[in-house]
């Protein structure tokens, strides 16, 4: 958090604010800022960031991917929904998710949008909806499902559940993952 603040600070002095790329490099570093906000507890700080990026992308008018930053307002509505579930604020976390329209982002973020919601539906022990996220994520990218940190958590935490051990797509999605 302290890194996003200080390199945000910088920019904000620095940048050219009529250039696009920079407005998106400006933008997208305020939204890590925001989660590890969000992962600390800090309610206010994550808030702000999101606020401060929503404007930026506002300003921007249009979904942009300049320097790889996939940056615009989906991108920060997909951060609002990761914020809301660190937060533990899980139904708005839910509720956001479902709204917003990810086929406009780069295939990681798509997938990384399905993971947050799968991980959301776990939490509220809604297991089949989190299945079909991971399995819509893994339809996009099956390598990133294989080998991504939070789609193995999320997998080995739906097998432990009663439910999860007997549903036949879940099983099938952990032997390809090789969990199991």
């Amino acid at each position: 958090m302290e890194m996003a603040e200080q390199a945000a600070s910088y920019l904000r002095r620095e940048m050219d604010w009529s250039f696009p790329q920079e407005l998106s490099v400006y933008g997208t570093l305020l939204l890590p800022g925001s989660v590890a906000a969000a992962r600390e507890g800090d309610r206010s700080a994550a808030r702000g960031y999101l606020e401060e990026s929503e404007k930026v992308a506002l300003r921007l008018g249009t979904e942009r991917n300049d320097l790889w930053t996939s940056f615009g307002t989906t991108n920060v509505a997909v951060h609002r929904v990761v914020v809301a579930n660190s937060l533990g604020d899980v139904d708005a976390a839910i509720q956001l998710g479902r709204r917003i329209d990810t086929s406009g982002l780069s295939i990681e973020r798509r997938v990384r949008h399905a993971l947050e919601l799968a991980s959301a539906y776990v939490k509220r022990n809604q297991i089949d909806a989190a299945i079909g996220r991971v399995l819509e994520a893994e339809r996009l990218s099956p390598e990133q499902i294989r080998w991504h940190v939070m789609s193995r958590q999320i997998v080995t935490g739906m097998l432990r559940t009663r439910s999860g051990k007997r549903n036949r797509d879940l099983v099938a999605l952990a032997l390809r993952m090789g969990v199991f």
